[in-house]
């Protein structure tokens, strides 16, 4: 079994170009579901050898059930089925199996849930909670500003580089999901916090400190900064601007895509500036502005 994910995680790492944290969670479900193939008399001699033609529906539908035993939300759920179909895709593709068995396996229902977003009112407080005369605060107030600005995803902007920024024409070239370009407008209030944390970079750089020249937004020693520490900032300024509901990169990414369609921005183009490869995925801002919609009319209409 070894050797068939470790052939499939190459494959996906060669031929599919998925980035390093799809690959990452590819390998973990795998690694769970051998887990579990081990736990089962797929494999009762304690044997290091698992007969993948012995794998059928029943067997990937009794490990669903175990997730559901053990806490997984149905989304998780969701997630390790499709990790499965593409893995037995590739063994059939590959010729080690002649059917998929995770093809007959019905997708867990998934709970639709509203996009979490910020009042126009609260994401200006949080973009004003920084103190901009502190290198931190410059750097975090751009942070903040570029994703409420370009709406981009946390592993976007952390993989930003100087060079995908133009200041003067106002927009950035990201490398989204699957490495696909794109090209996403930067509104000025962006533009400006970048260049001022970037002016202010260059003095410490003056001082002789090493830095990574390459990377657009730095930690404390110089490097590029981490996913994590990306969270951490925008829930600090969460905290900092009293702002009770919980906020995380993802929720100015929502919020970005929300105020845009409550702006009259068409759907197709705010699908061009997420990334969204299906506009099914884009529609879920739809259901936001319908409720807006229902609460206004609720408040204004004597009937309702």
């Amino acid at each position: 079994m070894n050797q068939y994910i470790e052939q499939f995680l190459r494959y996906l790492q060669a031929e599919k170009n998925v980035s390093e944290n799809t690959l990452r969670n590819y390998s973990i479900d795998m690694e769970q579901f051998e887990k579990f193939l081990r736990e089962t008399n797929l494999c009762p001699d304690g044997s290091s050898s698992i007969d993948i033609k012995k794998i059928d529906n029943v067997v990937i539908r009794t490990f669903l059930g175990s997730l559901y035993k053990n806490g997984n939300c149905s989304s998780s759920m969701a997630r390790k089925l499709s990790t499965l179909r593409t893995f037995f895709k590739y063994l059939c593709r590959e010729g080690y199996l002649q059917k998929n068995p995770a093809k007959l396996v019905a997708t867990p229902k998934q709970v639709k849930k509203l996009p979490s977003f910020l009042p126009i009112d609260e994401a200006f407080r949080l973009m004003d909670t920084p103190d901009t005369k502190t290198l931190s605060g410059l750097r975090d107030k751009a942070i903040l500003e570029t994703l409420y600005g370009a709406g981009i995803r946390i592993n976007e902007l952390i993989s930003l580089d100087v060079t995908d920024v133009d200041l003067d024409k106002g927009y950035i070239r990201v490398l989204g999901k699957g490495r696909k370009e794109r090209i996403v407008p930067l509104g000025s209030k962006a533009c400006h916090a970048i260049r001022e944390y970037l002016n202010k970079r260059k003095e410490i750089r003056c001082k002789g400190q090493e830095i990574d020249g390459k990377a657009l937004f730095l930690n404390l020693r110089g490097g590029r900064l981490t996913t994590r520490s990306g969270w951490n900032i925008v829930d600090k300024y969460a905290r900092r601007g009293a702002i009770a509901r919980h906020v995380s990169p993802h929720s100015l990414r929502h919020t970005f895509a929300t105020h845009l369609l409550e702006g009259g921005a068409d759907l197709r183009a705010i699908q061009e500036l997420l990334g969204h490869s299906s506009l099914s995925t884009t529609q879920r801002y739809t259901h936001v502005n319908l409720d807006q919609l229902m609460k206004v009319y609720d408040k204004a209409h004597p009937k309702a």
